[in-house]
């Protein structure tokens, strides 16, 4: 299949918002970044716990299919359940984690049987999607960091794609390659920017500013901001430990913010969340950055 005709499959095969509140197909949004130690994992987790805190029904699934985190990060024993599951028929609802309205689908970590195995990850991934979009309100991809064609591909088919992008320059360099091979090999228009381990405003505001005048002047592509994750010195095991455990934290806040954000503004619904304002705001572009001057 050329590049052109898998482009307008995938596009052909996405979710689409149905006008209900809660909807009759589960909005999907893909977690990616160019490079790996981001955050992009824990930003995926406390992004579906606070969807389903605030009563949408979540499901995260693991798209780093034999080096998972997710289970990790929420202190769950490890398992080989992904691979019965793809591979050998283990149902769906056999193999999820569920807390509530979180579900979470953990991937395998080392697993022999799996890495000696050949098949379409992207293709078992959507096969999934499309089988239990009308199941949940939002289905959220933890996508393994980097260029790869399978993580591309669910990139481009979801709805939504949320860059995580640390201040350093590859970060910066390898999220913006991802951007432009989305837009012109999968003509993918718009993106999600959330900016984390962010030291100050002034210098959120001139990576804001940056990456969306470059991401607007050279691919003629959009890039949405959702908002900036202070910077915590220390370990990541403390970093996840104030972001999923610590209510009213900074952290806490600034991600309560941007779901409300993203919510009030992408899907017509107001998230109540009882969060004081963020250290860094999610207001537009131009507003931050003229405030910073």
């Amino acid at each position: 299949m050329s590049e052109e005709k898998t482009r307008d499959w995938l596009l052909s095969f996405q979710s689409h918002e149905s006008g209900n509140t809660y909807f009759q197909k589960a909005k999907t949004i893909c977690f990616t970044s160019g490079k790996g130690g981001v955050g992009k994992t824990s930003a995926s987790l406390k992004f579906s716990k606070l969807l389903s805190d605030q009563g949408f029904k979540t499901l995260l699934i693991d798209c780093d299919y034999n080096l998972s985190n997710t289970a990790v990060k929420l202190g769950l024993p490890l398992d080989n359940n992904f691979f019965t599951m793809a591979i050998t028929g283990k149902s769906f609802d056999e193999v999820l984690h569920k807390d509530g309205n979180f579900h979470l689908l953990p991937a395998c970590n080392g697993s022999y049987e799996l890495f000696d195995q050949s098949f379409d990850w992207a293709k078992i991934i959507t096969d999934i999607i499309s089988t239990h979009e009308q199941d949940y309100d939002f289905i959220i991809l933890d996508s393994a960091a980097g260029l790869n064609k399978p993580a591309l591909t669910l990139s481009a088919y979801c709805d939504y794609r949320f860059f995580v992008v640390t201040p350093d320059k590859s970060s910066i360099t390898d999220s913006y390659s991802l951007i432009k091979i989305l837009k012109n090999r999968y003509g993918v228009n718009e993106n999600h920017l959330l900016l984390n381990k962010v030291s100050s405003k002034k210098q959120y505001c001139r990576l804001v500013k940056s990456l969306a005048d470059t991401v607007d002047q050279f691919l003629s592509a959009r890039l949405n901001i959702l908002g900036g994750v202070p910077l915590k010195e220390g370990s990541v095991d403390e970093f996840d430990k104030e972001l999923l455990n610590i209510a009213g934290s900074k952290i806490d806040i600034s991600f309560s913010k941007m779901v409300k954000k993203f919510t009030e503004e992408n899907i017509g619904t107001d998230v109540s969340l009882s969060a004081s304002r963020p250290l860094f705001s999610g207001e537009r572009i131009e507003q931050e950055v003229q405030s910073s001057i």
